[in-house]
């Protein structure tokens, strides 16, 4: 697993654009929220995790590469 306090040296040129709806090249952040089970949290009551996305900022899509693949299903009928 990578550090989150390392950087990576990337060569923007070595990129490709993201285009949304309509092509349009900005995009908004969010975050999607998914509730966690007091069992598996270890606490008295439910917990409540918020998961970082982007989105397109004219449909409200969500960019689905900016989900965990785990839960790309649940919101597919959401995402670009």
């Amino acid at each position: 697993m990578q550090n989150p306090n390392q950087k990576m040296n990337i060569d923007f040129k070595n990129t490709t654009m993201i285009e949304g709806f309509d092509g349009g090249l900005l995009f908004g952040q969010a975050f999607i929220l998914r509730k966690v089970s007091k069992f598996v949290a270890g606490t008295d009551e439910d917990a409540m995790l918020p998961i970082p996305v982007f989105y397109d900022l004219e449909t409200k899509k969500i960019i689905a590469d900016s989900l965990p693949k785990e839960i790309r299903e649940d919101y597919k009928d959401i995402t670009l």
